[in-house]
């Protein structure tokens, strides 16, 4: 399996030399690849009656395209993955113009995790429609598939008109892979028939196997190879043990997932080098 370091977006802070050491630690480490959260705004809990939300305005993000900018330059091999960014508050045309530029730049690093997200909050002030973020995310990705890999396109559907145009530069990667989050039937039924990889969020016991194999499934009624589809299990500091690590990963490994990520948020943590040294603790006790 391919390891991760999830960047530790809401505990990093501000200071860029603070992400320029993580990132360039997670390389000199051995990591494959950096995953990163995205959110772009935060709703103001204290102006709502109930909230009740993992993140509000209180927690920062980094942009992930920005940022991806910045660490292409300063690092060498290690690969960018969004673990999600939310497709469904962003333009379709923009994210492909984005994302192409990323993989440009990087020489082919970025693995782009996409997701429709909770936060209508955020829906709002980008003016994307919420209620219909999923139905409309299998257009988008049909269209950044067509922008990647066609210098003319003419597209012309439910969402999306783009009448004889493209981007310019094309990305390294024909079209960049897209991996997706989410755990909910219709998600994983989209998974199947489309993505080219899955964050599931559980883990590989005998639930979690029941949903890898409806995804699998799927993808055969699609007339696809499942194999051909990754999967990116996740272990975290904050709520598994260090000693069950090595059996967490064996578990993922048994039901053949590509990568295997570890977060060091929500753990107590402070600073970029306490993250460093429990990236450092995992990759040693997980390469053994």
């Amino acid at each position: 399996m391919r390891l991760g370091a999830i960047f530790p977006q809401t505990e990093i802070g501000a200071d860029p030399s603070a992400v320029k050491d993580f990132a360039q630690a997670a390389e000199d480490l051995g990591y494959d690849h950096i995953l990163v959260f995205d959110h772009v705004l935060g709703a103001d809990a204290s102006k709502r009656e109930t909230w009740g939300r993992p993140y509000d305005k209180d927690d920062m993000f980094h942009e992930p395209f920005v940022m991806f900018g910045y660490l292409g330059a300063i690092t060498e091999k290690i690969e960018f993955t969004t673990g999600v960014l939310i497709l469904g508050q962003r333009q379709t045309g923009l994210v492909a113009k984005q994302a192409a530029e990323v993989d440009v730049l990087t020489g082919g690093r970025l693995r782009l995790g996409i997701g429709i997200g909770w936060n209508d909050v955020e829906y709002e002030a980008l003016g994307q429609s919420f209620t219909n973020r999923g139905r409309r995310s299998e257009e988008q990705i049909d269209l950044l598939r067509q922008l990647w890999t066609q210098e003319v396109v003419d597209f012309h559907g439910k969402y999306h008109d783009v009448t004889n145009a493209g981007i310019n530069p094309l990305p390294v990667q024909r079209p960049i892979p897209i991996w997706l989050g989410g755990g909910e039937s219709r998600v994983i039924q989209r998974i199947g028939k489309m993505a080219d990889g899955w964050f599931p969020q559980f883990q590989p016991d005998s639930a979690g196997q029941e949903k890898l194999h409806e995804m699998r499934e799927a993808a055969t009624k699609a007339g696809r190879n499942p194999k051909d589809i990754g999967i990116e299990g996740r272990i975290a500091l904050a709520t598994d043990k260090q000693e069950d690590w090595e059996k967490m990963a064996a578990a993922w490994d048994e039901v053949d997932a590509t990568h295997l990520s570890f977060n060091t948020m929500k753990a107590g943590l402070k600073g970029p080098d306490q993250h460093i040294e429990a990236i450092k603790r995992f990759k040693e006790t997980i390469s053994g």
